[in-house]
């Protein structure tokens, strides 16, 4: 599964993530995430995006958790793109800890994105350019 992935960052891992049982608040991966979405643009579509006009809406996310992660964790978020729309697209996401110079994985997760004017308040077409950046780079058509 993980090998599917070309993009990863590493987390840092902050005391005030910690919960009251040691280990990362479930919440707290959602920021984990938007990390690894972020580096995944930076990285992938390069491309300055002017938030006050447009951008992109979290629409929905599903996390399947499968490890704890604790403070002390060596941890690191895998994203692509696996899916495009017309106004949206799907970010998959694995996130591992280092164990004994092994990857285990922590969760899964799934996220769809919606493109967005907030200009006008409306849904946007996601641009060509995102679509043909992504597809370089993954090294494969994505099914729109």
């Amino acid at each position: 599964m993980i090998r599917s992935f070309k993009h990863k960052v590493n987390i840092q891992i902050r005391f005030k993530d910690i919960d009251k049982l040691g280990h990362v608040n479930n919440a707290t991966y959602l920021s984990y995430l938007e990390t690894a979405r972020m580096s995944y643009f930076r990285q992938v579509i390069g491309t300055t995006i002017d938030w006050v006009k447009t951008g992109m809406i979290l629409a929905k996310v599903n996390i399947d958790y499968k490890l704890p992660v604790v403070l002390e964790d060596e941890l690191f978020v895998y994203t692509r793109i696996t899916r495009f729309g017309t106004k949206s697209f799907d970010i998959s996401n694995c996130m591992v800890k280092v164990v004994n110079n092994e990857e285990k994985i922590c969760c899964t997760a799934v996220s769809v994105i919606v493109c967005m004017n907030y200009e006008t308040k409306e849904t946007s077409p996601v641009p060509q350019l995102w679509k043909d950046r992504v597809q370089a780079f993954e090294g494969e058509v994505i099914c729109s």
